[in-house]
């Protein structure tokens, strides 16, 4: 595939760099996580200078006050946050919230939610997992979560979410559930927007390894408004669930790959200027293999995250290249972040040193993923079912 960016895409990218290389330093994230604040970490800052630039709405219509680009626009800004490992919930914000709704959602819908995205007053989350006792299950399109119409057109929302992403700083949650329609048959599932604050609605702390808290969602009969439905009563919630995880996916691929772009740069800075024997460690054979193993990790998360998200952004099928991707991140992006760990030696685990961050929050990334594993037995079956 061609990857070269558009004139507006690099612009995207060389604004979007430069804007977290200067104001997401090693020692901005160090007053950020010191501030301990309930809702986890958060660059308020950063997050009205990203709106203010006009990247939150990158990939919006103008029509609601974004640039009218595409999803490849928005994974520059999220590949951006990752090789800073900046604070902001662009994934959620950009991906998980604003793409469905710009995707499915009425008119009504974009222009009652989208225009706040973009101005950077609005954040918006999805909630995929749930929660089946002390089992987190990964998101489908046949949620446990349950909706039941009621009959002024509302509906009552039950079940319990697990590991929700910014769930303490998002205004809203899009919640994926399976519809009872009035007369008590089984209406397929659809995805609503809840307000964090609506009656019913509780948030459960979940702490991670990034101190980037994530929450258990209560929802114990919860009203929703008929017009925070996803696209309405004739909406295909499958497809709607289908495209969040995918896009999603393929966004936290990117992230992971700006992850180790800036992991292996620390580490090649670091054993060209670390001297052992009078000489540098990069020039020691083992050390050299175990970094070109790393850069070659590298690109496969690269290359295949943005195939996937080309193709996605194209509206071309890419189950398979989402499936691909996924593995390199969840696999690959665990042996860059050791090996930079292991290169660095003790430098490696100091929290003075920025590279700690990269490493828990590759880590995180692999947990949302839900492992190599998984992906590769994801990809099986979706080569098992094509024809020869």
């Amino acid at each position: 595939m061609d990857f070269t960016y558009s004139d507006e895409q690099e612009a995207v990218r060389e604004l979007a760099g430069r804007i977290f290389s200067e104001r997401s330093t090693h020692e901005r994230l160090k007053e950020i996580e010191q501030a301990d604040a309930a809702e986890g970490p958060f660059d308020r800052a950063l997050w009205g200078e990203l709106a203010g630039a006009g990247l939150l709405g990158i990939h919006l219509d103008e029509a609601v006050g974004g640039a009218g680009l595409d999803f490849v626009a928005a994974c520059l800004v999220i590949e951006a946050a990752g090789r800073t490992a900046a604070y902001v919930p662009v994934v959620e914000a950009m991906v998980y919230g604003a793409m469905p709704i710009a995707q499915f959602g009425t008119a009504a819908q974009q222009q009652s939610w989208l225009p706040g995205v973009c101005g950077g007053e609005t954040i918006l989350t999805a909630a995929l997992a749930e929660l089946a006792g002390e089992v987190i299950l990964p998101g489908g399109t046949a949620p446990a979560t349950t909706a039941v119409a009621q009959p002024d057109g509302s509906w009552l929302l039950q079940g319990t979410k697990a590991c929700v992403p910014a769930a303490f700083v998002a205004d809203a949650v899009l919640v994926p559930a399976t519809r009872t329609a009035p007369d008590g048959s089984d209406a397929g599932s659809g995805v609503f927007l809840v307000d964090t604050g609506a009656d019913g609605v509780s948030l459960l702390r979940q702490t991670t390894t990034t101190g980037r808290p994530e929450a258990i969602m209560e929802l114990n009969g919860v009203r929703v408004a008929a017009d925070h439905q996803i696209g309405g009563d004739g909406a295909d919630g499958t497809a709607i669930i289908t495209a969040i995880t995918e896009l999603a996916t393929a966004a936290l691929c990117i992230l992971e790959a700006g992850v180790c772009a800036t992991a292996l740069a620390l580490t090649a800075e670091y054993t060209k200027t670390r001297v052992q024997f009078e000489k540098p460690i990069a020039t020691f054979q083992a050390v050299g293999q175990r970094a070109a193993d790393a850069y070659v990790d590298t690109e496969a998360i690269r290359l295949t995250a943005w195939q996937a998200a080309s193709r996605l952004s194209a509206g071309l099928p890419a189950s398979p290249e989402v499936a691909v991707a996924k593995f390199w991140a969840a696999e690959g992006g665990q042996r860059v972040v050791h090996a930079a760990a292991h290169l660095h030696g003790g430098v490696g685990v100091d929290r003075d040193y920025p590279l700690h961050r990269y490493f828990l929050l590759t880590r995180q990334i692999e947990l949302t993923l839900g492992g190599a594993n998984e992906s590769l037995r994801r990809l099986g079956r979706i080569l098992a079912a094509e024809p020869v």
